[in-house]
């Protein structure tokens, strides 16, 4: 090889080495693709630039847009040939053309000539075998200013700026997936807020509840609500959706049941008020199964309201049999006409009453065989003579023995009530 052939490859070479180092220097997704273009049209003296990216779904996504003076360019969608580019992602080659308006490849496409694009340069983004997207640069006013040592060099550059692009968007979602676990523990910290922090005393009974998020936050929750004649009401609910938008409805259904109950003159005339808040205060209300039950200190009469959920047992402690509370209604969130009913049922002492969300139930196994009610129902009348916080640890260890290693799906709910 000659000098004078040697000299310019070397240069180029060191340009490449350079720019690896500037398009490196940042993990700002941004300012790493201004920079990709901004070196690139200075390069290969270009008059405008673009870095087109893949999102997941493979449509393709104008991110930089810069013309010769560094400057961002509006509307870039409608500036270039997405047929040229298409076809460099597809094929994960680069392309030349030193007058788009005379070459055959590109005769027949509408933006090519309506645009009066001519010289065309464009590379693949590529890390290993994964296309990112490409960048391209042309000039709409002179032909044949590329050469195929200028493509050479923006494959080059490109190779080099595909891996600082990768490393910026890895940034990207790291960075993003910290802010979402510090905003989700904070979440997790304002629900955990929400549920009672101690067991309630009230004469003549046991109570014990456990709650056990799926995820960081839960659309189940229960609640202890003193009422004016000394009693106890009772609640357990689970939204039917996951995820921070049923925590979110979780704290506003709380909010509006206890509203409603302060004024109402019975759990019924309350939970029908609760739902009609609900329906008018929420333009996404997600469906809620709601239970509330009634107990006063002097006697075991429960007055409940059943909405939707799933039918809590009473373990009769003489018979060793189970009766279930039916539902009264529908779920709540659902329609804002609903006007529920009310049941009533009488504890005996020994008696437990145990409220639970469909998380128990449905639990699954590595197997994906359901825990179910049979399994749960002996597991309660194997501890029906103890306390209800026996009650509730038994059930709890029978579950985590059934489910093993496998990963709950669900939030799981317990909320017990024994008659001493």
């Amino acid at each position: 090889m000659t000098e004078q052939a040697s000299e310019p490859n070397t240069g180029r070479l060191q340009l490449v080495y350079q720019l690896s180092k500037t398009f490196n220097s940042s993990l700002d997704l941004d300012d790493v693709l201004n920079t990709v273009m901004d070196e690139v049209i200075s390069a290969v003296n270009a008059e405008r630039g673009f870095v087109v990216l893949k999102d997941p779904d493979d449509s393709l996504v104008f991110r930089a847009a810069r013309g010769m003076e560094q400057e961002t360019l509006e509307a870039p969608e409608f500036e270039i040939s997405r047929g040229v580019v298409g076809e460099v992602i597809r094929e994960g080659q680069g392309v030349i053309t030193s007058d788009a308006q005379h070459d055959e490849r590109f005769m027949g496409r509408q933006s090519v000539m309506s645009l009066g694009l001519r010289s065309i340069l464009c590379s693949p983004l590529q890390v290993k075998d994964q296309i990112l997207g490409a960048i391209y640069v042309d000039n709409r006013l002179h032909a044949g200013i590329f050469n195929n040592e200028d493509l050479e060099l923006l494959n080059a550059i490109a190779s080099s700026a595909a891996t600082a692009i990768e490393n910026a968007r890895l940034y990207l979602v790291a960075v993003d997936k910290g802010r979402m676990e510090r905003e989700l523990s904070m979440a997790r910290t304002v629900q955990t807020g929400l549920i009672p922090e101690e067991i309630p005393e009230l004469k003549g009974w046991q109570f014990a509840a456990s709650w056990l998020p799926a995820r960081e936050v839960a659309g189940d929750f229960y609640d202890f609500i003193a009422t004016d004649d000394e009693g106890m009401g009772l609640v357990i609910a689970d939204v039917t959706d996951k995820g921070m938008g049923a925590a979110l409805f979780m704290a506003l259904t709380r909010s509006m049941v206890r509203a409603s109950l302060e004024e109402a003159a019975s759990p019924a005339e309350a939970i029908t008020k609760a739902n009609r808040l609900i329906c008018a205060n929420s333009s996404s209300a997600m469906p809620v199964t709601f239970f509330y039950g009634r107990v006063g200190p002097e006697d075991g009469e429960m007055v409940y309201v059943n909405a939707g959920h799933n039918p809590p047992l009473i373990y009769r402690a003489d018979s060793g049999t189970f009766e279930e509370l039916g539902r009264t209604g529908i779920l709540l969130g659902v329609d804002e006409s609903l006007v529920l009913e009310q049941g009533t049922a009488e504890l005996e002492p020994g008696d437990t009453l145990i409220m639970y969300t469909d998380g128990v139930p449905d639990a699954l196994n590595s197997a994906e065989e359901a825990y179910g009610e049979d399994r749960m129902r002996e597991s309660i009348k194997s501890a029906g003579s103890r306390s209800a916080q026996e009650i509730s640890l038994n059930l709890l260890q029978a579950l985590q023995q059934f489910i093993g290693d496998a990963q709950p799906f669900d939030d799981i709910t317990l909320l017990l009530a024994k008659r001493e």
